[in-house]
């Protein structure tokens, strides 16, 4: 269980080399042991590689895996202030509550939840996704610049081969484009190359501020309890998305965030280094894992990649899950729900020794860090599908993030549409072709229903609110 979760830690602290791949490399562990164990192995690398993705996050503005992409928004800011070590303990202690929300989920309520991700057809999946989409209207500090920037996050994530059709979009007969823009090196050259080009600018200057943890950083549980609402939705968000297969941990990180920040108070504090954003985004995407889990031992279903792989390592094992896996080996189902809770107690307690390790990321010389850091970056697109031309992808996605972000474009927006693009429109052609072209499936179906009305809601808000405040402001004055 240690080694696993060290591993998957150091793996998902990388930029670009995700848990997923982690779990692939050790699946080979596994053939020795017997199904629990390994089970246990590969448990232990999927929690530490989602929580693993928040450190570089929060000390170098990169996020590790895509889990942490909406981590970066608040941690690093909050590490520049020089509160990395209250950063990464709110990212710790938060990832431990959401991990551990998730378990309890999965003990008491599997079956139950199970049956209402059954009801999740074509419909409510594009009303989920647009939902999502909706989270532009409320990141990035101009509107127009958000809709701009997911625009073309749309327009990139319509690149490869049509999901219905089968036929190719915009490739210009690029064969390696055909499988779409994967969302690895896209990630990485969005926040890692376009923060690297920003560090390499100043390579030769004396450091500046070097982000530390001081002596009198206490990381404590009280720190991340005063978010205790944030808390409690966000691990309500992460778990039902983990339910909700084909969705994963990015999603959830993104969609808790804008609910934290809709409901906040302080709305305006969010994206400046507020710890209710991290606490928001990692109490998500760690309460994914014990959700993924819910659909691939009840209905044989994988809730994202990682579990996608696990899947494989139950087979290999001659472990069938399925509904007759709680009758038939009820112990062993029992026996891992109870390891994930041990899995997430221990991830607490390599966080807290680690984090003063972790930190001295940021005292390595600029002109030194930048040439390590480009390495990672390019091993991690190389990873993902052994070719060059993703590293190649990486390079120019980052170049364009370098020049919008110095024109003050936010790039957050271009990553969500780029990671929810896909499934909206697939499952709206879906959704179109059942009902023969029709668009009132979206509004005869309650979940797709209520999601579209939300995401109206969402998208209408911010400016309905500034209205207000304006309104309220003359009638003051």
């Amino acid at each position: 269980m240690n080694i696993g979760l060290a591993a998957g830690i150091i793996v998902g602290a990388l930029p670009g080399l995700t848990g997923t791949m982690c779990i692939a490399l050790l699946l080979p562990m596994t053939y020795g042991l017997n199904s629990l164990t390994g089970m246990i192995l590969l448990l232990g690398v999927y929690c530490g590689g989602i929580y693993g993705g928040s450190v570089t996050a929060i000390l170098i503005n990169t996020p590790g895996t895509p889990a942490s992409a909406a981590t970066v928004l608040d941690g690093y800011p909050m590490a520049k202030k020089g509160q990395a070590g209250h950063a990464l303990g709110l990212a710790l202690s938060a990832s431990e509550i959401g991990g551990l929300f998730s378990v309890a989920v999965l003990i008491v309520a599997a079956p139950q939840i199970a049956r209402v991700a059954l009801d999740f057809g074509p419909a409510e999946y594009f009303a989920l996704a647009l939902f999502g989409l909706t989270i532009i209207a409320s990141v990035g500090g101009s509107l127009l610049k958000g809709l701009i920037m997911g625009l073309v996050g749309l327009f990139v994530a319509t690149i490869g081969m049509d999901p219905v059709g089968g036929t190719d979009r915009f490739t210009f007969n690029i064969t390696e484009l055909s499988s779409g823009v994967n969302i690895i090196p896209a990630l990485i050259g969005l926040f890692a190359i376009t923060e690297i080009m920003y560090k390499a600018r100043d390579i030769y200057k004396p450091a500046g501020d070097v982000i530390e943890v001081k002596s009198n950083e206490k990381i404590s549980f009280r720190d991340v309890l005063q978010y205790k609402a944030t808390l409690l939705k966000s691990s309500i968000i992460g778990t039902f998305i983990g339910v909700v297969p084909g969705t994963g941990a990015a999603i959830a990180s993104f969609l808790s965030y804008n609910e934290a920040k809709r409901a906040s108070k302080h709305p305006e504090l969010f994206g400046t280094g507020y710890g209710e954003g991290i606490v928001a985004s990692e109490a998500a995407n760690n309460a994914v894992t014990g959700g993924t889990l819910v659909p691939l031992l009840t209905l044989g279903l994988p809730g994202d990649t990682n579990t996608a792989v696990l899947l494989g390592a139950l087979t290999m094992q001659g472990i069938i899950p399925g509904p007759q896996l709680f009758v038939q080996q009820r112990q062993w189902v029992y026996s891992i729900m109870f390891a994930l809770i041990i899995v997430n107690i221990f991830m607490y307690i390599q966080g807290r020794f680690f984090i003063k390790f972790f930190v001295n990321v940021t005292k390595v010389p600029t002109q030194v860090l930048v040439p390590i850091l480009i390495t990672l970056c390019i091993i991690g697109a190389y990873a993902v599908n052994n070719t060059t031309f993703d590293a190649l992808l990486m390079a120019l996605i980052g170049l364009f993030g370098y020049y919008m972000k110095k024109l003050d474009f936010p790039l957050t927006p271009m990553v969500i549409a780029i990671v929810l693009g896909p499934l909206a429109e697939s499952n709206m052609r879906r959704a179109l072709i059942i009902s023969q072209g029709s668009a009132l499936i979206f509004f005869q179906k309650p979940i797709s229903c209520f999601f579209i009305l939300l995401a109206v809601f969402m998208l209408f808000f911010p400016l309905v609110k500034k209205h207000l405040e304006k309104k309220k402001g003359a009638a003051a004055a």
